[in-house]
């Protein structure tokens, strides 16, 4: 049949073509022709240099196989014994496993193992051999903390999942393995704990798992979009992290991480916007101080979303609102500024969304001096130069410092869609455009499911038990019970 992947045979000539007619004839794959002394067999060796550790091919497999007498062999072994031999007694590596298929031995070369080839033998072994660099464990960048663990996720899945199992000793923590893309496959791992999650959730999400189907899967934002529910909802319905200690506290309260290789970014599900606005450290610091930096936390929010569209309702509308002295102050800052207040606030809005996506791309020292003296540098020029009034640069100015208060970048991107919709319904109803577009949003948040959890949970629906860790902390001693918004199997906390 034409396209069809052929078998493996006994004739080692015909295999080794095979093989290096689907990888192709590259520079970095080494095909390595040996004969196997103790049993008088040839052998051809594959491997993609790079992604192996050298060292250990020439010491754990070729040194005992072409050495005379290297395993202590009483003459020569009958055909029908050498898998078993070179299985148990041969190669001293921990993992050699035989495959039968073409297509196995294919994504193990290109997984950095070493896949040996037998005459008279019609399978393969696969020999555990990979080796490639990787960043080193270190403090993740986009989600600092005063105090808590100065370690995230690497690139790595293996040092992903080692983390992991060192902070969870569990013999019930699972991690089923997949893999994802057709052309470039990736392991991926549903990691969850048995006797805590619901079956009913890991479901879910092992179902939408399997039913991705694409090329490859660069990064975990691939697996997040093709997962979700809602694709027309700028909100996040997975929660990303770099943070271990974060994937940890989800774990143990019932929820299910979605580990990718070669992406320090983990995946949790479900997530409501509550989980967005908790970070670790609200856990690290006493109760008191841990609700108060959380409550700040949701008033910055606030003002992120409605700032902006409030100074260009009552300017624009609902000049009755504003105090008569601060009405006068505001008045007289504007005077002789040519634009509407939505224009000037657009203006400003659109400058710093600009100075701080140049600020992320460019080189770090630089960057930073960019995102600040620009925007100091620019609002002032601005004001001097009667394009915008000073109230205007307060209001642009406050409302930025707020938006830098979410622990989560993509809640906050999110919101900040948001407020231009917030400033558009202020510019042509006032108030009431603000307030009108504010039931549409809260009535998406209530419609919107993270893997069948409501979004607002546990604010709507309403699960009182929850809001003692929802906009404040209460002690550890009154939070026996696990949050109910997952229906963990095991609800209480030992």
């Amino acid at each position: 049949m034409a396209g069809e992947i052929p078998v493996l045979t006994e004739d080692l000539q015909t295999n080794t073509q095979t093989l290096q007619n689907m990888i192709g004839t590259n520079p970095d794959v080494v095909l390595r022709r040996l004969i196997i002394r103790d049993v008088a067999k040839e052998a051809t060796m594959i491997y993609i240099e790079g992604l192996v550790d050298k060292r250990e091919i020439h010491e754990q497999i070729l040194m005992p196989l072409m050495k005379p007498g290297a395993n202590n062999t009483e003459g020569n072994i009958e055909n029908k014994q050498v898998k078993q031999w070179l299985i148990t007694e041969a190669i001293p590596v921990s993992t050699v496993q035989p495959v039968q298929r073409v297509e196995e031995c294919m994504q193990a070369i290109f997984a950095g193992n070493t896949v040996l080839l037998v005459q008279g033998i019609a399978e393969a072994f696969v020999i555990g051999t990979s080796n490639w660099e990787t960043r080193p464990v270190e403090e993740p960048i986009t989600e600092a903390l005063i105090r808590g663990p100065r370690e995230g996720f690497v690139e790595s899945i293996r040092k992903n999942t080692a983390i992991i199992r060192r902070k969870i000793k569990d013999p019930n923590l699972v991690f089923l393995p997949y893999k994802v893309g057709r052309r470039s496959q990736k392991d991926l791992y549903v990691v969850y704990i048995k006797e805590i999650a619901n079956q009913a959730l890991v479901d879910e999400v092992k179902s939408r798992i399997e039913r991705i189907d694409i090329d490859a899967v660069e990064e975990s934002g691939y697996v997040e979009q093709l997962i979700e529910e809602n694709y027309l909802s700028p909100f996040p319905q997975t929660q990303n992290t770099e943070r271990p200690d974060r994937v940890v506290q989800a774990l143990l309260e019932g929820r299910v991480a979605i580990l990718l290789d070669g992406t320090p970014f983990v995946l949790l599900a479900p997530v409501t916007f509550p989980m967005l606005m908790s970070s670790p450290e609200d856990y690290y610091e006493r109760w008191i101080p841990g609700s108060l930096i959380r409550l700040l936390r949701y008033i910055a929010v606030f003002l992120s979303l409605f700032l902006p569209a409030l100074y260009i309702s009552f300017i624009s509308y609902n000049h009755g609102m504003i105090p008569t002295k601060l009405a006068i102050s505001i008045s007289a800052s504007r005077e002789g500024v040519p634009f509407p207040s939505i224009v000037e606030a657009f203006i400003m809005e659109v400058t710093v969304e600009i100075l701080r996506e140049a600020g992320i791309r460019l080189p770090k020292p630089v960057g930073q001096a960019i995102g600040i003296v620009g925007a100091l540098v620019i609002g002032q020029a601005a004001v001097e130069a009667g394009i915008v009034s000073p109230i205007t640069v307060i209001v642009v100015s406050l409302t930025a410092i707020s938006s830098f208060s979410f622990p989560q970048y993509s809640a906050a991107i999110a919101i900040r869609i948001a407020r231009f919709g917030m400033m558009i319904a202020a510019s042509f109803l006032g108030l009431f455009g603000v307030i009108l577009l504010s039931i549409f949003l809260i009535a998406h948040l209530v419609k919107l499911k993270s893997f069948g959890v409501s979004y607002l949970a546990p604010f709507a629906p309403i699960y009182l038990h929850d809001w003692k860790d929802g906009l404040i902390r209460l002690p550890f001693f009154t939070l026996r019970k696990r949050t109910r918004i997952t229906k963990p199997k095991d609800s209480t906390r030992r």
